[in-house]
């Protein structure tokens, strides 16, 4: 072969298509009984189940836009989620839906900029040593203690005195009534599943499932000319560092026999009380008129090797582990890394999509 390409997610998938287009013998495998990655779905009483959590495509680029709409027709879903902190219901992202429930007497954007305003000066830190020192800064106390602290403490297991300042950059506030979480041009799910677009995007090509590369990786090393491997960065390296750390995401999937659960596809819970970040109720990405539904509840959780890992943990220490190990990859004669484990990196959807098709664009030209 000429690619042995490792991984059947959007990555790995992208590859396979634009090589296999241009006359390259690809070959995918993957240690997973299914393709697809972390956006696979499955089908549980005719509702497409984002197994690994909520996949939202979004962008601003037309030319992405377009590309995936050669292997899937998308819907208009917008994402609108809603954030419950105790028994108070806010429309996110924060926006003037949220202020106006916030505080009784906001009723105009002027009103709402006064308000956090005045909240950011009274607890202003002129240098933030920690993430909620900087998230105060951003937004105020009201919008912090209620809509970020506790979802925040849960996604990264601890106290966001604790947390480094730098998570938090920004927060996108709103002055208008848009409920739309996402500012790119182009939004939707997939009809028919994410599953669905990428067995589209591997329509004849060879697919090797149930396949680890790591553990038999010297006789893949034989087989093909070249590798592209998506797998854990520090995994193909056995750990000759130590372990990258992430956080990763357990999940609890009930089907009830009502057509409708909570009235909306994702409800963040910011109460630091309950144990779980989110509460997905699958069937409204595609706007499902199925008798029954299918509801998964989001656990963030510690990760130990062997565990699924999902959010790369990009603080100082490990950003220079993954340094090493980078050195370590641009040395290989015949692999190259790529993904969100590969490149030890968190992407959307869209920015997967890219960063393959500019890794084989990069080949062609050889």
């Amino acid at each position: 072969m000429d690619y042995l390409i490792v991984g059947a997610g959007l990555f790995g998938a992208v590859c396979a298509r634009e090589l296999t287009v241009a006359g390259k013998k690809c070959v995918v495998i993957d240690k997973r009984p299914h393709i697809a990655g972390n956006c696979y779905t499955e089908q549980i009483e005719g509702i497409n189940v984002h197994k690994y959590g909520a996949h939202i495509f979004h962008t601003s680029d037309k030319e992405i836009w377009e590309y995936v709409n050669n292997f899937a027709e998308f819907n208009n879903y917008i994402n609108s989620p809603i954030a419950r902190y105790k028994n108070e219901l806010y429309n996110m992202p924060f926006n003037m839906n949220t202020f106006t429930k916030l505080w009784s007497d906001v009723f105009t954007p002027e009103d709402a900029k006064r308000k956090i305003e005045s909240e950011k000066k009274a607890y202003f830190t002129e240098h933030p040593q920690n993430l909620e020192q900087q998230a105060i800064n951003l937004v105020g106390k009201t919008i912090f203690e209620k809509l970020v602290k506790g979802y925040t403490e849960k996604q990264w297991g601890k106290k966001c005195s604790e947390l480094p300042s730098f998570i938090i950059k920004r927060l996108p506030v709103r002055f208008t009534f848009d409920n739309n979480y996402f500012n790119d041009r182009f939004q939707g799910i997939p009809i028919g599943g994410y599953t669905k677009l990428v067995e589209n995007m591997l329509k004849g090509i060879e697919v090797r499932l149930n396949e680890d590369f790591n553990k038999n990786k010297d006789q893949y090393l034989k087989d093909a000319k070249k590798i592209i491997y998506t797998g854990a960065i520090d995994e193909y390296f056995d750990y000759c560092y130590g372990a990258l750390e992430y956080r990763s995401v357990r999940f609890e999937t009930k089907v009830f026999d009502t057509d409708n659960y909570q009235g909306n596809a994702v409800i963040n819970y910011t109460d630091s009380s309950i144990p779980y970040t989110r509460v997905i109720e699958h069937k409204h990405f595609e706007f499902g008129k199925q008798e029954k539904t299918v509801v998964s509840w989001e656990y963030s959780s510690k990760w130990q090797k062997g565990d699924e890992p999902y959010y790369p943990i990009n603080d100082e220490r490990n950003n220079e582990l993954y340094n090493k190990y980078k050195s370590l990859a641009d040395s290989q004669d015949k692999v190259l890394f790529g993904g969100r484990l590969g490149n030890y990196k968190y992407y959307d959807m869209h920015n997967v999509i890219r960063e393959a098709l500019n890794l084989v664009n990069k080949e062609l030209q050889k």
